[in-house]
Protein backbone atom coordinates (compact mmCIF):
# COMPACT_ATOMS: atom_id res chain seq x y z
CA UNK A 1 0.00 0.00 0.00
CA UNK A 2 1.36 3.41 -0.98
CA UNK A 3 -0.02 6.93 -0.72
CA UNK A 4 0.53 10.48 -1.85
CA UNK A 5 -0.90 13.92 -1.15
CA UNK A 6 -2.73 15.32 -4.13
CA UNK A 7 -3.25 18.90 -5.37
CA UNK A 8 -5.50 19.93 -2.45
CA UNK A 9 -3.58 17.88 0.16
CA UNK A 10 -6.08 14.99 0.10
CA UNK A 11 -4.40 11.68 0.93
CA UNK A 12 -4.78 9.14 -1.90
CA UNK A 13 -3.92 5.46 -1.37
CA UNK A 14 -2.89 3.15 -4.20
CA UNK A 15 -1.59 -0.37 -4.73
CA UNK A 16 0.76 -2.02 -7.25
CA UNK A 17 0.85 -5.62 -8.39
CA UNK A 18 3.29 -7.43 -10.64
CA UNK A 19 6.85 -6.63 -11.72
CA UNK A 20 7.90 -3.59 -13.68
CA UNK A 21 8.32 -5.31 -17.03
CA UNK A 22 9.10 -2.18 -18.98
CA UNK A 23 5.66 -2.14 -20.60
CA UNK A 24 3.36 0.73 -19.65
CA UNK A 25 1.59 -0.06 -16.37
CA UNK A 26 -2.16 -0.64 -16.42
CA UNK A 27 -3.90 1.89 -14.16
CA UNK A 28 -7.37 1.04 -12.86
CA UNK A 29 -9.98 3.47 -11.53
CA UNK A 30 -12.99 2.02 -9.71
CA UNK A 31 -16.64 3.08 -9.59
CA UNK A 32 -18.80 4.90 -7.04
CA UNK A 33 -19.09 3.52 -3.47
CA UNK A 34 -16.63 0.64 -3.99
CA UNK A 35 -12.82 0.67 -4.00
CA UNK A 36 -9.96 -0.91 -5.94
CA UNK A 37 -10.22 -4.23 -4.12
CA UNK A 38 -13.95 -4.64 -4.68
CA UNK A 39 -13.99 -3.44 -8.28
CA UNK A 40 -10.79 -5.01 -9.57
CA UNK A 41 -9.19 -7.49 -7.17
CA UNK A 42 -12.29 -9.42 -6.13
CA UNK A 43 -13.51 -10.14 -9.70
CA UNK A 44 -10.05 -11.46 -10.61
CA UNK A 45 -9.23 -8.69 -13.08
CA UNK A 46 -5.98 -7.69 -11.36
CA UNK A 47 -4.75 -11.30 -11.31
CA UNK A 48 -5.65 -11.81 -14.96
CA UNK A 49 -3.74 -8.69 -15.99
CA UNK A 50 -0.70 -9.52 -13.85
CA UNK A 51 -0.56 -12.98 -15.42
CA UNK A 52 0.09 -11.33 -18.78
CA UNK A 53 3.32 -9.92 -17.36
CA UNK A 54 2.05 -6.38 -16.84
CA UNK A 55 2.34 -4.21 -13.77
CA UNK A 56 -1.06 -3.09 -12.48
CA UNK A 57 -1.75 -0.02 -10.35
CA UNK A 58 -5.09 0.90 -8.76
CA UNK A 59 -6.03 3.78 -6.50
CA UNK A 60 -8.85 4.31 -4.06
CA UNK A 61 -10.57 7.52 -5.15
CA UNK A 62 -11.04 10.34 -2.68
CA UNK A 63 -13.96 9.49 -0.40
CA UNK A 64 -13.55 5.76 -1.03
CA UNK A 65 -11.66 2.80 0.35
CA UNK A 66 -8.55 3.72 2.30
CA UNK A 67 -8.13 7.20 0.83
CA UNK A 68 -9.06 10.33 2.74
CA UNK A 69 -12.78 11.10 2.99
CA UNK A 70 -13.56 14.81 3.31
CA UNK A 71 -17.24 15.73 3.61
CA UNK A 72 -17.15 18.99 1.63
CA UNK A 73 -18.75 18.64 -1.84
CA UNK A 74 -16.27 21.22 -3.15
CA UNK A 75 -13.54 18.59 -2.68
CA UNK A 76 -15.26 16.15 -5.06
CA UNK A 77 -16.28 15.65 -8.66
CA UNK A 78 -14.71 13.62 -11.45
CA UNK A 79 -12.57 16.57 -12.54
CA UNK A 80 -10.86 16.57 -9.13
CA UNK A 81 -10.46 12.80 -9.38
CA UNK A 82 -8.90 13.17 -12.83
CA UNK A 83 -6.33 15.52 -11.33
CA UNK A 84 -5.62 12.89 -8.68
CA UNK A 85 -5.20 10.29 -11.40
CA UNK A 86 -2.75 12.41 -13.39
CA UNK A 87 -0.72 13.05 -10.24
CA UNK A 88 -0.63 9.30 -9.66
CA UNK A 89 0.90 8.89 -13.13
CA UNK A 90 3.42 11.59 -12.16
CA UNK A 91 4.21 9.56 -9.05
CA UNK A 92 4.74 6.42 -11.15
CA UNK A 93 7.26 8.32 -13.26
CA UNK A 94 6.37 6.55 -16.51
CA UNK A 95 5.93 8.04 -19.99
CA UNK A 96 2.75 6.07 -20.79
CA UNK A 97 -0.04 4.13 -19.08
CA UNK A 98 -2.96 2.03 -20.21
CA UNK A 99 -6.03 3.32 -18.36
CA UNK A 100 -9.15 1.36 -17.37
CA UNK A 101 -12.14 2.92 -15.59
CA UNK A 102 -15.56 1.68 -14.56
CA UNK A 103 -18.72 3.78 -14.02
CA UNK A 104 -17.62 6.88 -12.07
CA UNK A 105 -14.06 5.79 -12.84
CA UNK A 106 -14.91 5.67 -16.53
CA UNK A 107 -15.93 9.33 -16.46
CA UNK A 108 -12.70 10.14 -14.60
CA UNK A 109 -10.75 8.20 -17.22
CA UNK A 110 -12.48 9.91 -20.14
CA UNK A 111 -11.70 13.33 -18.68
CA UNK A 112 -8.10 12.28 -18.08
CA UNK A 113 -7.69 10.97 -21.63
CA UNK A 114 -8.83 14.33 -23.05
CA UNK A 115 -6.06 16.09 -21.14
CA UNK A 116 -3.13 13.72 -20.72
CA UNK A 117 -1.19 12.37 -23.70
CA UNK A 118 0.40 9.74 -21.45
CA UNK A 119 -2.75 7.61 -21.82
CA UNK A 120 -1.65 5.08 -24.45
CA UNK A 121 -4.80 2.94 -24.52
CA UNK A 122 -8.16 3.50 -22.80
CA UNK A 123 -10.92 1.15 -21.63
CA UNK A 124 -14.16 2.50 -20.15
CA UNK A 125 -16.97 0.34 -18.77
CA UNK A 126 -20.33 0.87 -17.13
CA UNK A 127 -21.18 4.06 -19.02
CA UNK A 128 -23.05 4.80 -22.20
CA UNK A 129 -24.85 7.65 -23.94
CA UNK A 130 -25.07 9.76 -20.76
CA UNK A 131 -21.33 10.44 -20.96
CA UNK A 132 -22.09 12.27 -24.22
CA UNK A 133 -25.55 13.67 -23.48
CA UNK A 134 -25.07 14.66 -19.82
CA UNK A 135 -21.30 14.82 -19.48
CA UNK A 136 -21.20 12.16 -16.79
CA UNK A 137 -22.89 9.17 -15.23
CA UNK A 138 -26.57 8.70 -16.05
CA UNK A 139 -28.41 10.80 -13.49
CA UNK A 140 -31.62 10.19 -15.42
CA UNK A 141 -31.64 6.65 -14.02
CA UNK A 142 -30.64 7.61 -10.47
CA UNK A 143 -31.10 11.38 -9.97
CA UNK A 144 -28.55 13.08 -7.74
CA UNK A 145 -31.09 14.20 -5.18
CA UNK A 146 -32.42 10.64 -4.81
CA UNK A 147 -28.93 9.26 -4.36
CA UNK A 148 -28.00 11.88 -1.77
CA UNK A 149 -31.28 11.26 0.06
CA UNK A 150 -30.69 7.52 0.12
CA UNK A 151 -27.16 7.92 1.46
CA UNK A 152 -28.19 10.34 4.20
CA UNK A 153 -31.47 8.74 5.29
CA UNK A 154 -31.54 7.49 8.90
CA UNK A 155 -33.62 4.53 7.79
CA UNK A 156 -32.60 2.80 4.55
CA UNK A 157 -36.25 1.85 4.05
CA UNK A 158 -36.94 5.54 3.40
CA UNK A 159 -34.62 5.54 0.37
CA UNK A 160 -35.90 5.82 -3.17
CA UNK A 161 -36.01 2.37 -4.83
CA UNK A 162 -33.79 3.66 -7.65
CA UNK A 163 -31.04 4.48 -5.14
CA UNK A 164 -31.53 1.68 -2.62
CA UNK A 165 -28.79 -0.49 -4.11
CA UNK A 166 -26.13 2.19 -3.60
CA UNK A 167 -27.21 2.72 0.02
CA UNK A 168 -27.21 -1.03 0.72
CA UNK A 169 -23.76 -1.39 -0.84
CA UNK A 170 -22.39 1.53 1.17
CA UNK A 171 -23.73 0.00 4.40
CA UNK A 172 -22.44 -3.47 3.50
CA UNK A 173 -18.85 -2.29 3.02
CA UNK A 174 -18.84 0.33 5.76
CA UNK A 175 -18.54 3.26 3.37
CA UNK A 176 -18.49 6.83 4.64
CA UNK A 177 -21.96 7.91 3.55
CA UNK A 178 -21.28 11.62 4.15
CA UNK A 179 -18.28 11.49 1.84
CA UNK A 180 -20.22 9.50 -0.76
CA UNK A 181 -23.09 12.00 -0.58
CA UNK A 182 -20.58 14.80 -1.16
CA UNK A 183 -19.45 13.09 -4.38
CA UNK A 184 -23.08 12.49 -5.39
CA UNK A 185 -23.68 16.25 -5.07
CA UNK A 186 -20.69 17.01 -7.29
CA UNK A 187 -20.92 14.60 -10.23
CA UNK A 188 -19.57 15.89 -13.52
CA UNK A 189 -22.31 17.32 -15.74
CA UNK A 190 -20.50 19.36 -18.37
CA UNK A 191 -19.63 18.34 -21.92
CA UNK A 192 -16.50 16.19 -22.13
CA UNK A 193 -14.48 16.98 -25.30
CA UNK A 194 -14.38 13.33 -26.34
CA UNK A 195 -13.14 14.24 -29.82
CA UNK A 196 -9.79 15.15 -28.25
CA UNK A 197 -9.11 11.57 -27.18
CA UNK A 198 -6.27 10.19 -29.29
CA UNK A 199 -5.74 6.91 -27.42
CA UNK A 200 -7.28 3.80 -28.98
CA UNK A 201 -10.42 3.26 -26.88
CA UNK A 202 -12.62 0.32 -25.97
CA UNK A 203 -16.12 0.78 -24.51
CA UNK A 204 -17.46 -2.21 -22.54
CA UNK A 205 -21.11 -2.26 -21.45
CA UNK A 206 -23.44 -4.76 -19.83
CA UNK A 207 -26.41 -5.76 -21.97
CA UNK A 208 -28.79 -5.21 -19.03
CA UNK A 209 -27.10 -2.15 -17.51
CA UNK A 210 -29.45 0.85 -17.41
CA UNK A 211 -26.53 3.09 -16.40
CA UNK A 212 -24.70 2.15 -19.62
CA UNK A 213 -27.65 2.48 -21.99
CA UNK A 214 -26.93 3.03 -25.70
CA UNK A 215 -23.16 2.59 -25.42
CA UNK A 216 -22.88 2.95 -29.18
CA UNK A 217 -23.51 6.69 -28.74
CA UNK A 218 -20.41 6.99 -26.56
CA UNK A 219 -18.41 4.76 -28.89
CA UNK A 220 -19.33 6.93 -31.86
CA UNK A 221 -18.25 10.10 -30.07
CA UNK A 222 -14.66 8.89 -29.50
CA UNK A 223 -12.50 8.77 -32.62
CA UNK A 224 -11.85 5.17 -33.67
CA UNK A 225 -13.39 3.63 -30.55
CA UNK A 226 -14.76 0.09 -30.49
CA UNK A 227 -17.55 -1.50 -28.44
CA UNK A 228 -17.94 -4.83 -26.66
CA UNK A 229 -21.25 -5.77 -25.00
CA UNK A 230 -21.09 -8.35 -22.21
CA UNK A 231 -23.81 -10.07 -20.17
CA UNK A 232 -25.02 -8.42 -16.98
CA UNK A 233 -26.33 -5.32 -15.28
CA UNK A 234 -24.22 -2.60 -13.65
CA UNK A 235 -22.97 -4.80 -10.82
CA UNK A 236 -22.72 -8.11 -12.68
CA UNK A 237 -21.16 -7.01 -15.97
CA UNK A 238 -17.78 -6.45 -14.34
CA UNK A 239 -17.91 -10.03 -12.99
CA UNK A 240 -18.42 -11.55 -16.43
CA UNK A 241 -15.40 -13.46 -17.79
CA UNK A 242 -16.10 -11.66 -21.07
CA UNK A 243 -15.47 -8.33 -19.34
CA UNK A 244 -11.95 -9.24 -18.26
CA UNK A 245 -11.19 -11.05 -21.53
CA UNK A 246 -12.21 -7.93 -23.48
CA UNK A 247 -9.76 -5.83 -21.43
CA UNK A 248 -7.02 -8.44 -21.79
CA UNK A 249 -7.46 -8.70 -25.53
CA UNK A 250 -7.53 -4.94 -26.07
CA UNK A 251 -4.47 -4.24 -23.93
CA UNK A 252 -2.42 -7.21 -25.15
Amino acid sequence: MEEFRTFDDTRIVFQRWGPNSGAPPIVLHHGFVVDANLNWVGPGIVDALVQTGRQVVALDARGHGRSEKPHDPDRYGETAMARDLMLLVDRLGVPQVDLVGYSMGAIVSLITATQDARVRRLVVGGVGAAAVELGGVDTRVVPNEMLVGALLADDPAQASPAATGFRMLADAIGGDRLALAAQARSVHCEPIPLGRITAPTLVVAGDADPLAARPEVLTGAIPGASLVVVPGDHQLAVLSPLFSSAILGFLA
